[in-house]
């Protein structure tokens, strides 16, 4: 219906998120044909993400050579322990400056506060490294002046005081990616890590030791480590690809069958294990198996699925009361059914497909979930590749359905994502040596974010029909200062249609609505909901609307849009 101006309005809310499966003309008008860096908010709309900053701010030291990769970044117990090369360290992400000038023997450093600081390790100042057995809220205590083959030196009042990485573990050859997993044991927290190459190990905090898991009995070279039912299991060994080895019950380091330990042996290479509700899910190349039970006396392993296998394991995590996994055809959920307590397997990446295809190496995928987000997100990642065209995909569930949009210019070899005194923290180490967190900041550590939108081509239902397009109003939730443009492109951005100009879209362009939004320098109540009402021109049978922006955004949604149009000639 043509309003009061004559114009028609078309009004879209912007829901589907990526689809690639589909013709333009098929797609649901909220769909978008390009997604990249906005997110599919379980609020609505589609968020530009947020950004990601160093967790440390020193590099993990390198080993052999500066190209070491991260093979590790967990969030354990406020710290992060990263493995690089041959060693593992833990870290904190503390940050403080110095109370006072210090000479070059002081063994008690005095400074604005200890929060975020282990409460031993190794402090930097300046090129100086510092250990230090203790502290106050103010105070670093027992200090050992010019660590780590570094020089003691005077320091000036106010200088910085940086967290650096504590050396764990050493002697680790020959280390791929590692697995983890964090338990209990009699009262005391660990984090226990496999990678491959060498015996699993075990850390922690209380006492800062790491203990090899090395008992008679125990894998030499186990590449998957998890917990279920109070036993340990160890998978991936290099003679063994199809066993699964289990400890004694409450024990990570017994492996007599006398007392409860054992090895089951399926027939497939495994690739994955994830404790999921009442059952350890066992990930192997052609199959999926689950074990019930709770002991050796009563541990039973049935087949899941014997037509489908998981290809990475480092692509498996819980989600929205599922697990995911990519498997040979995308990726895939095993969800819990009310069947007899039964599970069955779907394909939930239709839509995207196109983005797996050509994917030679299933060594290069990563992933993480950011709970509070109902978000999964894989990445394609490789040491070549520049962190700024670094590719991945994200999945945000919505009620029975799954959203999808791109991601560009994270490159992790290496993630975690834990909810710790309820936060969730994301994390994840770079092939540069750094650990950063995600879900921080406005950029990618200093890099501009590249998010962009397009719709799919709109005929507002009559294709045959030229149109005279007047104003586009956009719906958006901003969380500060905009800098983004609006192209507007007609007829399937066919070359001899003109292309009018970018048009300004930014926090300057924000007009009022009453009961909503924000009026001049006053907000008259409710939740800031702005539109935008921005004066377009061109005509024609379709229309195509993006969004990109222009490096100096804060996050935002787009919420929606209306373009109003006056009705022309038929063709």
């Amino acid at each position: 219906m043509a309003d009061e101006s004559g114009l028609n309005p078309f009004v879209f809310a912007c829901q589907g998120g990526l689809v690639l499966d589909q013709s333009t003309f098929a797609m649901q008008p909220g769909m978008a044909l390009e997604l990249e860096n906005f997110e599919p908010a379980t609020t609505g709309g589609y968020r530009r993400i947020s950004g990601y900053e160093k967790w440390n701010a020193n590099q993990v030291p390198q080993d052999l050579s500066d190209s070491e990769p991260l093979l590790m970044s967990a969030h354990f117990d406020g710290n992060v322990i990263a493995a690089r090369g041959r060693k593992v360290y833990k870290g904190s992400n503390g940050s403080t400056t110095l109370n006072g000038a210090i000479n070059t023997s002081v063994t008690t450093i005095t400074v604005a506060s200890t929060t975020n600081f282990s409460t031993q390790g190794t402090l930097i100042i300046g090129t100086e490294q510092i250990t230090y057995t203790g502290k106050t809220s103010t105070t670093f205590t027992g200090c050992s002046r010019g660590a780590n083959s570094t020089s003691a030196a005077a320091h000036s009042d106010g200088a910085t005081v940086t967290q650096f990485w504590t050396e764990i573990d050493t002697g680790r050859t020959g280390a791929g990616r590692y697995s983890f997993f964090r338990y209990n044991l009699a009262g005391v927290d660990y984090i226990i890590w496999a990678d491959g190459a060498n015996a699993a190990s075990n850390y922690k905090t209380a006492s800062n030791t790491v203990t090899d898991i090395t008992a008679s009995g125990a894998p030499a070279d186990p590449k998957f480590v998890t917990g279920y039912k109070n036993h340990m299991f160890f998978a991936g060994m290099s003679a063994a690809t199809q066993s699964l080895v289990f400890t004694a019950p409450f024990t990570d380091n017994d492996f007599q069958s006398g007392q409860g330990a054992g090895i089951i042996n399926v027939d497939s290479p495994i690739t994955g294990l994830f404790p999921f509700r009442d059952a350890l899910i066992i990930f192997c190349e052609e199959r999926i198996f689950k074990l019930t039970g709770s002991a050796l006396a009563d541990f039973a392993i049935q087949p899941i699925t014997r037509e489908i296998g998981c290809l990475n394991g480092s692509t498996i995590q819980e989600f929205a009361g599922d697990i995911v996994f990519l498997g040979p055809d995308g990726l895939r959920t095993v969800a819990g059914t009310a069947k007899i307590g039964d599970v069955e397997l779907g394909t939930i990446s239709r839509a995207v497909q196109e983005r797996f295809e050509g994917l030679s190496d299933v060594d290069e995928f990563e992933s993480v979930v950011i709970p509070d987000k109902t978000q999964y997100r894989i990445f394609f990642s490789n040491a070549e590749t520049p962190r700024a065209t670094t590719t991945g995909i994200m999945c945000v569930r919505k009620g029975d359905s799954y959203e999808f949009a791109d991601l560009k210019g994270i490159r992790p070899n290496c993630a975690d994502s834990v909810v710790a005194s309820g936060e969730s923290i994301v994390i994840h180490g770079d092939f540069d040596g750094y650990v950063y967190r995600q879900e921080k900041g406005d950029d990618f550590d200093g890099n501009v974010i590249t998010g962009k939108y397009r719709s799919p081509d709109l005929t507002m239902g009559d294709a045959g029909l030229r149109k005279s397009f007047q104003r586009v109003i956009i719906n958006y939730a901003p969380e500060a200062a905009v800098n983004a443009d609006l192209f507007v492109r007609y007829d399937y951005e066919a070359p001899n249609v003109a292309r009018p100009a970018a048009y300004p879209f930014d926090s300057a362009s924000v007009v009022a609505v009453y009961g909503s939004s924000v009026y001049g320098t006053a907000t008259y109540g409710g939740q800031s909901n702005p539109l935008i009402r921005q004066p377009i021109e061109g005509s024609g049978f379709a229309v195509a609307l993006r969004v990109n922006d222009r490096g100096a955004s804060a996050p935002y949604a787009l919420k929606g849009f209306q373009l109003e149009f006056a009705a022309d000639a038929r063709r």
